[in-house]
């Protein structure tokens, strides 16, 4: 049986000399013995240790209270997010396949093998609140590791050493900063490595000489900065995506837009031919992406909007019809999308991507600071103006509908370009991020109403082929049409807004 849970923890060198009391601890009634356990655990990665690169690790454990394969990924805010499988899941000490198809990305597609083996005698705390509940735990671990051969490698030395623990369960951070207190006054820091294997493995994740970095206080080191954040986050997707986590398609789709956004804003500081070959990955990705992402929009808007029709219309009936739909739609979507990810092809973007975002083709324009950071930003405000003002003169129709798109993707554009230049020019920055937010979302409202409006004429169609009751469709189709003109109206002014900045 697969479980995964959110992983929110703290680690510090070394171990308190007391025992952790209740004391002065938000919500903590008593501290309570939570036994000791011995654990022998081997990790798995790739030769060049891929995976501990991008902060994800892969073990096998025996002994405690959740012995088995472990799979811990990075997510947000120092959160990871652990997949947990038994013992038996895999044949023999191969990892099972469930947990190798969610490191692919990382792995590139190559094999894992066993690189460490550490073993620990944990002693356990446990912090409860009045009502019984464990609201933390803390645990003392006395590590001994030792890295393991390979064809190139002999086996590593045995080494040693202590390290704290606490992780929230039902506590909140407050409890987590409290003990954190705590333990520094007892002489304790935060770990300099972020899992017992980066402590292990550390000397062998030396990338060699660094690259020239821009001059500090330059647009190219705050675009260097951007590029490397939506490099990062990225990668830490591509889990979740497999995994199928609620709005990872969408998060990961954010991040090739801005990665995209930020290559065509700042096109002048970066070399053109490698930023034209990139962003045509880019853009191929982003539409595979998009293939999962579209349907699950549309289905979750059309159900939301049925729940609100009059009962002649059926809308029960409606929204499990609409549910059904669009859930075979993403299904199928999301299998091409995980097909594509599996593919040369994305490997080979990733690696790209890692590339620029570690060397990044900058000109010599990119040494320039703030001043250059606000040429970028009045360049993509007068483009947003250019498409937009025109784009709401036309008529209704197709014509204008695309218009508007390419004004809506324009804005959005000028609003990840003001993100990538925050810190050079923050107060214009922000200004022209809330204008263009203003500009793209009632335009994304209005997109999203003329794809819906051609999906319920098609299942208006095909609800009357069967001789089903299609009235809901229709007051749904005329539902968009009203919202449409709402939204171009609170566009409008959000352009007569940005023209006066």
């Amino acid at each position: 049986m697969t479980t995964v849970h959110e992983e929110i923890e703290r680690k510090y060198d070394g171990a308190p000399r007391q025992p952790l009391t209740a004391d002065g601890l938000p919500r903590v009634a008593r501290a309570v013995p939570g036994g000791t356990e011995r654990l022998d655990a081997v990790y798995f990665d790739t030769p060049d240790l891929r995976l501990l690169r991008d902060g994800i690790t892969l073990r096998r454990r025996k002994g405690g209270h959740d012995a088995g394969w472990h799979l811990k990924t990075p997510a947000s805010d120092g959160i990871r997010i652990e997949t947990r499988l038994p013992l038996d899941a895999g044949r023999g000490r191969t990892p099972p396949k469930e947990l190798l198809r969610l490191t692919r990305g990382a792995a590139r597609g190559g094999p894992l093998a066993p690189v460490a083996r550490l073993r620990t005698r944990r002693e356990i705390t446990l912090l409860i609140d009045a009502d019984d509940r464990t609201l933390a735990e803390v645990v003392r671990d006395q590590v001994s590791a030792r890295t393991l051969g390979g064809p190139d490698r002999p086996p590593g030395e045995v080494s040693r050493w202590l390290e704290t623990e606490v992780e929230l369960a039902e506590g909140t951070t407050e409890l987590l900063d409290a003990v954190e207190h705590r333990l520094r006054e007892e002489g304790l820091r935060p770990a300099a490595a972020s899992s017992k294997l980066g402590r292990v493995l550390g000397d062998r994740l030396s990338a060699g000489p660094r690259p020239a970095e821009p001059p500090a206080g330059s647009v190219g080191a705050a675009l260097t900065a951007y590029l490397r954040e939506q490099a990062a986050g990225l990668r830490a997707l591509d889990p979740a995506v497999r995994r199928d986590a609620p709005d990872a398609v969408h998060r990961m789709r954010v991040r090739v837009r801005r990665l995209r956004s930020a290559l065509a804003a700042h096109r002048k500081l970066l070399d053109g031919r490698t930023v034209d070959r990139l962003d045509a990955e880019l853009r191929w990705f982003g539409r595979v992406l998009g293939r999962a992402r579209d349907p699950e929009v549309l289905g979750q808007r059309l159900a939301a909007q049925a729940a609100g029709l009059p009962a002649a219309a059926r809308p029960a009936e409606v929204r499990a019809r609409l549910r059904a739909r669009f859930g075979r739609r993403y299904a199928r979507a999301h299998r091409v999308a995980l097909e594509a990810m599996g593919s040369r092809r994305y490997y080979a973007l990733l690696d790209a991507v890692e590339e620029l975002a570690a060397r990044p083709p900058l000109t010599d324009r990119a040494r320039r600071g703030g001043r250059e950071a606000r040429r970028v930003l009045e360049r993509q405000r007068r483009r947003v103006l250019r498409r937009l003002g025109p784009a709401l003169d036309l008529p209704p129709g197709p014509a204008r509908d695309k218009a508007l798109h390419r004004a809506r993707k324009a804005a959005k554009r000028a609003r990840y370009a003001a993100e990538s230049v925050t810190p050079l020019t923050q107060k214009r920055a922000g200004r022209l991020r809330k204008d263009m937010k203003r500009v793209q979302q009632p335009l994304g409202d209005h997109q999203d109403g003329v794809v819906a409006e051609a999906a319920l004429l098609e299942i208006a169609a095909r609800a009357r082929r069967r001789g089903e009751d299609a009235f809901g469709c229709g007051m749904l189709f005329a539902a968009q049409r009203a919202h449409e003109q709402e939204q171009l109206a609170r566009a409008a002014r959000a352009c007569a807004k940005a023209r006066k900045e």
